[in-house]
């Protein structure tokens, strides 16, 4: 029987980090992987697929509505969707190989199969041939990360009736796209089909789109996705859906107790996500599951089993890739002996749909019923000249700092480039810094990442210069 310090179950962003992070702290190490290719749902049909998808509907977007603006004239531009899957498709075959790369790297030893406990510290690897073999481990990460969720009495046919998964690979661009949930998600993969041609109604049960997000980035989406051909029914309860032949109706209950349909020649079931520990065989070990199915853990991120660990979507908090792999990294460290950490609060959340949303820290919402005297700076990107220049006057930038000490309390952005600009928040509230530290702060001009200096020197005392 092999023997390993550590394995890991799932190769996704948290299982590859921690096993390469654990390798690189000296332990033998072995990582477990049922399907054919390792990167788990972000690499093959996650993140990585999907902004391939965008980035190739926002190029068309602009040449066929944008152009002629920036002095380009070309013919009519024509959609060729099996082009863009093909090249989706290399996109992800690149990335992943490039997991492989890394596994040879750090000598990882790679399973593939079905990892399912036979103790606490034996694992059983199921082959897809039907052939097995058991490795004896000291110590095991769980990162078998999530599975898209649907509503019970909703029939996923995976032809019509889809989950994100099937929206990666559709053979025809839809005449209308149903989105039931208002999310990440939803909006992403409705934004890539809406530029491509599709009609694309958002069937959404609460009171506003991604929901999570501060108030005023939700506002500002919802506008600017309206403006782009959008369409929102918001506060609507779906209660059926119904596919015959080419045709998905959609029954629901609108704010007002009304019946409502919605008809299109397909529905993406965009509703969350849940934790898949499906075959694990977690029983045999002893492992604890929490009331939504999530496998328990302490902050140290063990189980009730002291040689079992657990990360990233299969574990509570944000289903998010970066999130996993801070875990992953955490995880490995802590069985090292060293002594890491992880701020939760200051984990940013993306929607890559154009502009860009992110935010990170605490929501005016959440400090507001917290009870925390704040105050709160703005800046609109239509003030730059970075951004006339490339015309995303779309959105704007919102510094949230404690009322006495100036504190960063959270810094929320709508707007070009908003996803790597997050990280600008991150790194000031990991560090503690000030709407005034910011402020003070040297931005080069012309960048989108004026509109950070501006929005802290408005939070600061109403400085802003060019507002």
């Amino acid at each position: 029987m092999s023997q390993f310090d550590v394995t890991v179950i799932g190769s996704g962003p948290g299982g590859y980090v921690a096993a390469i992070r654990a390798a690189q702290l000296g332990f033998k190490t072995a990582i477990i992987e049922k399907y054919p290719t390792l990167g788990g749902t972000c690499l093959n049909v996650g993140c990585i697929p999907s902004k391939a998808l965008l980035d190739s509907s926002e190029h068309f977007e602009k040449a066929k509505h944008e152009f002629a603006d920036y002095g380009i004239i070309i013919n009519e531009p024509k959609v060729d969707l099996a082009k863009m899957i093909e090249r989706k498709n290399s996109v992800v075959e690149q990335t992943t190989k490039g997991i492989n790369f890394l596994m040879d790297k750090n000598k990882i030893t790679v399973f593939e199969g079905l990892g399912s406990f036979e103790s606490a510290t034996q694992i059983k690897v199921t082959k897809n041939d039907g052939s097995s073999e058991t490795i004896d481990s000291k110590y095991t990460i769980i990162a078998t990360g999530s599975k898209p969720s649907s509503l019970p009495f909703i029939t996923l046919d995976k032809e019509r009736i889809i989950t994100s998964t099937e929206a990666l690979n559709l053979k025809e661009i839809p005449k209308h796209l149903v989105v039931i949930g208002g999310g990440v998600i939803g909006l992403e993969l409705g934004s890539v089909y809406l530029r491509l041609g599709s009609q694309v109604t958002v069937v959404e049960f609460m009171d506003k789109i991604i929901p999570g997000m501060d108030g005023a980035l939700s506002k500002e989406l919802q506008k600017v996705l309206r403006k782009q051909g959008m369409k929102f029914e918001l506060s609507t309860a779906v209660s059926a859906v119904e596919r015959n032949g080419d045709s998905v109706k959609v029954t629901a209950k609108n704010k007002k107790g009304e019946e409502v349909n919605f008809e299109g020649d397909y529905v993406l079931v965009s509703v969350g996500r849940r934790p898949y520990t499906d075959g694990l065989g977690l029983e045999k070990a002893g492992v604890e599951l929490d009331e939504r199915g999530r496998v328990k853990t302490n902050d140290h991120l063990q189980t009730n089993v002291s040689n079992i660990y657990a990360i990233g979507d299969v574990i509570k908090g944000a289903m998010l890739a970066h999130k996993a792999e801070e875990e992953g990294t955490l995880v490995a460290e802590i069985l090292a002996g060293q002594k890491p950490h992880i701020n939760y609060n200051l984990i940013p959340g993306v929607v890559y749909t154009w502009p860009e949303v992110a935010g990170v820290g605490k929501t005016e919402e959440q400090l507001k019923a917290d009870g925390v005297d704040y105050k709160v700076g703005n800046f609109p990107m239509r003030a730059l000249g970075r951004s006339r220049a490339s015309g995303d006057t779309d959105g704007f930038v919102k510094i949230i700092a404690d009322a006495k000490t100036d504190e960063v309390l959270g810094f929320h952005m709508i707007g070009a480039r908003a996803a790597d600009l997050v990280a600008e928040g991150v790194i000031a509230m990991e560090f503690r810094a000030s709407a005034e530290d910011i402020a003070r702060s040297s931005h080069a001009h012309p960048t989108y990442a004026e509109a950070v200096k501006e929005a802290a020197l408005d939070a600061t005392g109403k400085r802003s210069i060019h507002m």
